[in-house]
């Protein structure tokens, strides 16, 4: 079994999740807002990932098991997922499976419960943070690797809270430089995390590969 690593964690999240990349979909999603109503969906987009993400991290590997998935199908079909999305970030563009497709996109607009969908679901926790939070939940075990895990979870909440509650002054101070060169560094680091799920799976389920 392969061993929890919470840097490892922390930088799949924080590529995937990343606050200031995703800053100016919330800017766009909470156009118009006075102030308070920007600070309060904040709020709520934080809480709703913490409830959603600490879900599928509680029930994620009973839910394999219910489908009859063996970690290390999902690991490799996860990590496909991930690369998919990291690629994406490389070449500038945003992933339909987690951003969705532009018609879905049409349809986020029209929304007016934007804190959850789509800042929350799919934008945030979408297919490529829902395959992180498990695969690394089924890694995490004993008292003190699942400290670990919650804290790092823990940790880019705060830092995803803080980001949007300072939305229109970060907004204004973060070049648009800065946003192309930190979503193209995330997306090397997420491709190279998803490369690794993706191996590591394989030699589960082909032990030959691994040389046993």
């Amino acid at each position: 079994m392969t061993t929890f690593d919470a840097v490892k964690f922390f930088g799949a999240l924080f590529a995937i999740m990343n606050p200031l990349t995703n800053l100016p979909v919330f800017l766009s999603a909470t156009d118009g807002m006075e102030p308070g109503q920007r600070r309060s969906t904040a709020i709520q987009v934080a809480l709703y990932c913490g409830v959603l993400g600490g879900v599928f991290a509680l029930v994620g590997d009973a839910l394999l098991k219910a489908f009859g998935i063996d970690v290390n199908d999902f690991r490799v079909a996860g990590g496909l997922v991930v690369l998919l999305i990291g690629l994406g970030m490389l070449n500038g563009h945003d992933s339909s499976a987690h951003h969705g497709t532009t018609k879905e996109q049409g349809n986020f607009q029209a929304s007016d419960a934007v804190a959850f969908y789509p800042l929350t679901f799919p934008i945030l926790v979408g297919p490529g943070t829902i395959t992180t939070l498990i695969l690394y939940r089924q890694q995490a075990q004993g008292t003190t690797e699942l400290m670990q895990y919650g804290l790092v979870f823990g940790a880019i909440l705060a830092m995803l809270l803080v980001v949007f509650l300072c939305a229109n002054f970060i907004g204004k101070h973060l070049s648009q430089t800065a946003r192309v060169i930190m979503t193209r560094l995330m997306g090397m680091i997420l491709a190279a995390i998803a490369v690794e799920m993706i191996a590591e799976g394989l030699k589960a389920l082909f032990p030959a590969l691994a040389g046993t």
